[in-house]
């Protein structure tokens, strides 16, 4: 933070009440965060069945596997962007015009995509919407937390409200964009959705001079004049050598679906790992937390299995509810990107529970590392359940609906046992150094993970469900079982943290 204002300061400059007996600004922040998501969670309920579809459907025409294989190398792109964009707001601009920046770019890449045309305007519009979620999403969350004092009592309270914001937009906005995208057309689909993100960012711009005061308007820290010039001539320059290695990859043949796909596959295992490395041969990292960051590591492989599961909820199992399911139930058509509403439903309707448990249980509750092995146990067992339609029915015959709300529901209980449990440890374990740079590498999980499953999704078909989701639940639940036995050992080295 700049000398120019405390955070007190900031926090001053706060009205304090007004939504909800929270400040004002998380009226804001929530609204703005609530149509974000809408915008994101519809255009992908819709994506992955954009890329596949025949061109006389209104599609691309790409093959089932290639468009499974983008949609999860898109979601890993996100993720690795958040890296860029806290960069960016730390160094270059802060993190209120990063959320204002971001907004544009998402909403004009939704607007790429509901403008018929070519595959070149497809992967312009993921760049525009990768480069602009990186810069909002973990910015405006970072926003939440400025305009609560740090004893301020309500803090967990408003961060749950904001998660709430998440998690409703992320429910609506598949079941009204994917009933216009899959019954109408895609393209209005997409253009609901870029909507969506307009409201979103005239809300932000309307109310959060009153309602934000100074947060977000501080430079963490600011480049210095020679900084700023050479950060200009490295963007100039990196700007440059892509753009040459588009331009001759392309050109020579070099650049092509499976070598970006594999690029970013290495990216997702390699990033994460030079993270490790740097925080525990740091100087600044004290023996003790050495020891924890040992301790984070299976952990972190824990995370990457779990979210490889659970992100296969809007490639796979999307697939399996358009080409699989019987989406006539008790006499109603089903859209199948309405199964991408199930998630955050049931989280809506669950985490309150979670929450009460944990609590409930006090210290009897499981320790951090048993609460993963309870999430891997989930997700396996997520899987397990498509496999007994194909088991009863056969591989051609349409399944219920039902199952797959099933699916759904047992991964989410993993998600409520890994997810909120996994941001906790990770401002415990990480070391004071890189408290920062700690979340970034516990988002890289999720980007690890879609990385993974770029290349696992290339092996599923109709004909080897069976198999596929037998192998993958059964791994999850073989190194669920191994990381409860190895639990003890894994708490020795959190030196105190449970």
């Amino acid at each position: 933070m700049s000398d120019k204002y405390t955070r007190q300061d900031i926090v001053n400059s706060v009205p304090q009440k007004g939504f909800f007996g929270h400040p004002k600004g998380l009226f804001t922040l929530f609204f703005t965060e609530f149509w974000e998501r809408f915008s994101y969670y519809g255009m992908r309920a819709i994506l992955v069945y954009y890329m596949y579809y025949e061109l006389s459907q209104g599609g691309l025409g790409l093959d089932q596997t290639l468009a499974l294989s983008i949609m999860s190398i898109y979601g890993s792109l996100v993720y690795m962007s958040g890296i860029i964009g806290g960069w960016l707001a730390d160094r270059v601009f802060g993190t209120s015009k990063a959320v204002f920046y971001g907004g544009i770019l998402i909403m004009l890449g939704h607007i790429a995509l509901a403008i018929p045309g070519s595959i070149t305007t497809f992967f312009i519009s993921m760049v525009l919407i990768v480069l602009g979620t990186g810069l909002l999403k973990p910015n405006v969350s970072s926003i939440v937390g400025e305009i609560y004092a740090e004893k301020d009592e309500r803090r967990d309270a408003g961060f749950s409200i904001f998660y709430m914001g998440i998690n409703l937009g992320a429910f609506i906005s598949p079941l009204i964009v994917g009933k216009v995208g899959m019954d109408i057309n895609f393209h209005l689909g997409f253009a609901i959705a870029a909507v969506g993100m307009f409201l979103g960012l005239i809300l932000f711009a309307a109310t959060k001079k009153k309602n934000l005061g100074l947060a977000g308007t501080q430079i963490a820290s600011p480049l210095s004049p020679t900084e700023k010039k050479n950060f200009i001539k490295i963007f100039i320059g990196s700007v440059v050598v892509l753009a040459a290695v588009v331009y001759f990859g392309l050109e020579y043949g070099f650049l092509t679906f499976d070598s970006f796909i594999a690029a970013v596959g290495i990216l997702g295992i390699l990033i994460p790992t030079m993270y490790f490395i740097v925080m525990y041969r740091s100087k600044k990292t004290s023996e003790v937390e050495r020891s924890r960051v040992l301790a984070y590591i299976p952990l972190f492989i824990a995370a990457v299995m779990f979210w490889s599961i659970q992100e296969q909820g809007s490639t796979i199992l999307a697939a399996y509810a358009d080409t699989r399911t019987d989406l006539n139930f008790m006499g109603m058509d089903i859209s199948p990107a309405w199964f991408q509403s199930l998630n955050p439903l049931f989280i809506i309707t669950l985490a309150p529970a979670f929450a009460w448990l944990w609590v409930k249980l006090g210290a009897r509750q499981p320790s951090i590392p048993r609460k993963f092995s309870l999430g891997l146990l989930f997700a396996g067992l997520s899987f397990l359940v498509i496999l007994l339609p194909a088991y009863f029915g056969g591989p051609d015959a349409l399944v219920s609906p039902l199952w797959l709300v099933l699916s759904y529901l047992i991964i989410v209980l993993g998600e409520l046992c890994l997810s909120p449990v996994g941001l906790s440890a990770t401002t415990k374990l990480a070391p004071v150094a890189f408290s920062a740079q700690a979340m970034s590498l516990w988002f890289l999980s999720n980007a690890a993970a879609q990385a993974l499953n770029a290349q696992l999704v290339k092996f599923y078909s109709p004909e080897n469900e069976m198999m596929y989701f037998g192998v993958i639940g059964g791994a999850s639940i073989v190194l669920s079982v191994i990381l409860y036995l190895a639990s003890p050992f894994i708490q020795r080295f959190m030196k105190g943290v449970r």
